[in-house]
């Protein structure tokens, strides 16, 4: 099977056997399992005893031989096998008078190289990108100009090469897809830069959904870590709260109420909500007793809510005049007037804190962060995520919460988890709060890109240093690791830090030096909504899935996954040119 290799163990030992175990290399503190037992040798056959197993090539393997009788080590090989390899461990006696024991690992049949598929697709996309550049470069050549002009309608053409990209109509919006205007007063222009950080966190984000091609890096980390899945939905978290700065504060100059603002931030909310619960959510599907196990949070609700908080938090402490600041601090102008809110965050972060070392739990720990199952030498196996698990369970109720976990796979732990829980939440406001932060450095030294930039480059660099801290530069060492399903604080300031970087560099690319419109990731960017709900909802049906011709494939669903993804790149772009924006 995909991810899989077979190994052959061949006994040459003398009673009484042989039990082989196996540790994932992905697996921290865990307890060996099981996988075969492996029968003597028949002396007066001269025949080894032989098993065969399944082994896993996502990580490397630490492989286990002990005595069946008094479980006594024979040996310990560690090992990263190949998909679809075929491999056999040999285990006999060197000397007879020593009883030294070799366990030599042979390849039968060599493995394939899964990755090649990866490599075959960038180069593809790349020929893709070439071409489409090499078009541009002979637009811009008089001769080819007329000659296209000839062959296609004038004014459409004209159209199509001299718009710019240019962006739709904007209206009075305070939503999670905004429509953000420039600071500047001569003109409305959109800041590129946002969509095009936004349209390239939803496309990783749809990619990975439909399943990355089945490549363990493109899923989610088990536990603690980071895989590329893991960075996408802070990243829109992030985002997010970057939009809210700039459309709050340019809905206020134009002349709207607070009133009438915050009636838009609450209903936009309970939309968010309402979809994620109604729409995307599969279980109502099920049957006339799924509403008995329907799954409260996800991923809709927990921008919806977040959104509800922070654009409040905005709302209460914005101004319609985003102008120098009168103080005694000009350079912390984007700071200082907000310390109410900062003091907010403050507090939410404490809370947070206390929750989640302090809560004392039945049968577990205080302070647990540890994934449960076999993790933590199986001593926890029913404390999944400690605090934030329990505080869903006993909110939520078990049937409403997330029942496969990442973390059921390498730690097979068995515990309903949801990884958009409800203690989570308090962290991606803190993500969304420090989207806004960078909201703020655009609105108050606009027209500077320079201290724009360098402050996105303070802030990442802060954010970078408080991640060291708390992880002390560790995966499973630091205080507090960095962990998706915990949403953990070292999480939010890692993806923060990589998020001001990266907004850095598209700023710098799309809307300072405009080398790059920001295509094709600017179109799904401005219909992220509609996106996401289509790529969720549509997820089954042709052409985002057909049936494969081998299903233990990852180039079939390599190709599947990244022609799905690209469709919705094209229908946003073919959207975005009949200037059709889904905003809620």
């Amino acid at each position: 099977r995909m991810d899989q290799a077979l190994l052959l163990v061949r006994n040459e030992l003398p009673a009484p056997g042989l039990n082989l175990a196996a540790l994932s290399g992905s697996c921290h503190q865990c307890l060996y399992q099981f996988l075969a037992f492996v029968p003597p040798s028949n002396e007066s056959l001269r025949k080894p005893g032989t098993a065969s197993v399944m082994v896993d090539t996502q990580h490397p393997l630490t492989l286990l031989l002990n005595s069946s009788v008094g479980d006594r080590e024979v040996c310990k090989i560690q090992y990263h096998f190949g998909e679809f390899g075929n491999y056999s461990l040999v285990v006999k006696t060197l000397s007879t008078s020593t009883q030294t024991v070799s366990c030599d690992l042979i390849i039968n049949e060599g493995p394939i190289n899964s990755y090649l598929p990866i490599l075959f697709a960038f180069l593809v996309y790349m020929g893709i990108l070439a071409i489409l550049i090499a078009g541009r470069l002979l637009m811009k050549i008089d001769p080819v100009r007329n000659w296209v002009y000839k062959k296609l309608n004038p004014r459409a053409t004209d159209r199509m090469i001299n718009s710019e990209l240019g962006s739709p109509n904007t209206t009075d919006s305070i939503n999670c897809d905004p429509a953000p205007q420039s600071w500047s007063t001569g003109s409305r222009q959109r800041l590129r830069s946002l969509d095009t950080f936004r349209g390239l966190s939803l496309v990783i984000m749809v990619f990975v959904n439909y399943g990355g091609g089945k490549y363990w890096f493109f899923k989610h980390e088990s536990w603690n870590g980071l895989t590329v899945a893991d960075l996408v939905f802070p990243w829109f978290v992030f985002i997010m709260g970057t939009s809210i700065a700039l459309a709050l504060g340019s809905m206020l100059r134009w002349g709207s109420s607070k009133w009438k603002v915050l009636r838009k931030i609450l209903w936009r909310s309970f939309v968010l909500i309402l979809l994620g619960i109604i729409v995307v959510n599969p279980n109502y599907c099920l049957g006339p007793l799924s509403w008995d196990n329907l799954r409260i949070p996800g991923v809709l609700q927990r921008l919806g809510f977040t959104y509800l908080v922070v654009a409040a938090l905005e709302l209460l402490f914005t101004r319609a005049d985003s102008g120098t600041w009168e103080g005694r601090f000009p350079a912390l102008q984007d700071i200082l007037p907000y310390w109410p809110q900062w003091i907010f965050i403050l507090v939410l972060e404490t809370i947070w804190l206390c929750l989640t070392f302090l809560l004392p739990m039945p049968d577990c720990p205080r302070g647990y962060l540890g994934p449960g199952g076999i993790g933590d030498f199986g001593k926890y196996p029913n404390c999944t995520g400690g605090a934030a698990g329990y505080i869903d369970r006993l909110l939520l109720g078990e049937k409403h919460m997330y029942q496969h976990p990442s973390s059921g796979v390498i730690y097979q732990s068995t515990m309903p988890y949801d990884p958009e829980g409800i203690l989570g939440t308090i962290n991606s406001i803190v993500m969304a709060f420090l989207g806004l932060q960078a909201g703020k450095i655009t609105l108050f030294y606009k027209d500077q890109p320079k201290q724009i930039m360098s402050r996105f480059i303070i802030w990442g660099t802060v954010m970078g240093v408080i991640s060291a801290i708390l992880t002390k530069c560790s995966k499973e060492e630091g205080f507090i690791p960095i962990n998706k399903n915990l949403w953990s604080i070292s999480y939010v300031t890692t993806m923060s830090c990589f998020a001001f970087i990266l907004l850095l560099l598209i700023y710098y690319l799309v809307d300072v030096k405009k080398w790059w419109s920001g295509a094709p990731f600017l179109y799904p960017g401005m219909n992220s909504i509609l996106v996401y709900i289509g790529h969720q909802v549509f997820a089954n049906y042709f052409p985002f899935k057909w049936k494969m011709q081998d299903s233990q494939s990852h180039a079939e669903h390599l190709t599947q996954n990244l022609t799905a993804t690209t469709l919705w790149v094209i229908i946003s772009y073919i959207l975005y040119r009949r200037r059709i924006f889904w905003k809620i």
